[in-house]
């Protein structure tokens, strides 16, 4: 049995999840004023410090206006949030969005097929790449090889060499962390096709963009269009 490490989290952070919990949620609405930070830190049970490092983290964010002498208002996060927010805005209050979740998926499938090629145009990581493709073949355990897959995915961001792809694969990853799980079995049809990943491995490794790009949209295709099928379907059960 192994268990995991108990993550000990500051207080501004505490607060930080908390305000932009209720924003996400909409209990927050764009241009509402936040209680002052006296008022926010008896309501919190915490120190004022703590609130105003918050307030000054989700201004940094693009998340509320702070003005001197006046009133903390909201921001619109659609319009001001960066990728940062967007595992907050799947599952607002618990539940998830089903637009959140399509638009991840979509985001996916888009982005993908640039980043494979990318990385043929700048191959390396060679070794690295198909070593992964060996884990995802001898993990037996369906989430772990989705665990597999996505190691192998953040090979290919870094040899694509890309910044913005980076960051971009770092939000999309902490989004789709937690639903690993609930995942598993629609998720079975991509990653148990190793094959498939060792020949995007190959056409990377030679520099191959054209290839590279089409396997990846094979690959990424069949789960995406399984699990947009599945999101049509508890759109439609909750209407």
């Amino acid at each position: 049995m192994t268990f995991a490490k108990i993550e000990r989290r500051s207080l501004p952070d505490e607060v930080y999840d908390r305000v932009l919990g209720q924003i996400v949620s909409g209990s927050l609405t764009p241009g509402q004023a936040l209680p002052s930070e006296r008022a926010l830190a008896e309501a919190l049970g915490v120190s004022r410090p703590a609130v105003r490092e918050a307030l000054q983290r989700l201004a940094h964010a693009g998340l509320v206006t702070v003005r001197q002498g006046g009133a903390t208002t909201v921001g619109d996060v659609r319009r001001t949030g960066g990728l940062d927010v967007l595992p907050h805005l799947l599952l607002p209050g618990g539940d998830l969005d089903l637009a959140v979740a399509r638009s991840i998926l979509e985001a996916r499938l888009a982005i993908g097929p640039v980043v494979a090629g990318l990385a043929a145009e700048r191959h390396g990581h060679a070794a690295a790449l198909h070593a992964a493709v060996t884990a995802i073949a001898t993990d037996t355990d369906p989430v772990g090889r989705q665990h597999q897959a996505l190691a192998f995915w953040e090979l290919v961001v870094d040899a694509a060499d890309s910044v913005a792809f980076r960051l971009m694969f770092n939000s999309l990853r902490a989004a789709y962390e937690p639903a690993l799980r609930a995942l598993s079995t629609v998720m079975a049809d991509e990653v148990d096709r190793v094959e498939h990943y060792r020949a995007l491995a190959d056409a990377i490794t030679a520099g191959d963009a054209d290839t590279a790009r089409r396997l990846a949209h094979d690959l990424l295709g069949h789960a995406t269009q399984a699990l947009l099928h599945a999101l049509d379907l508890l759109e439609g059960a909750r209407r």
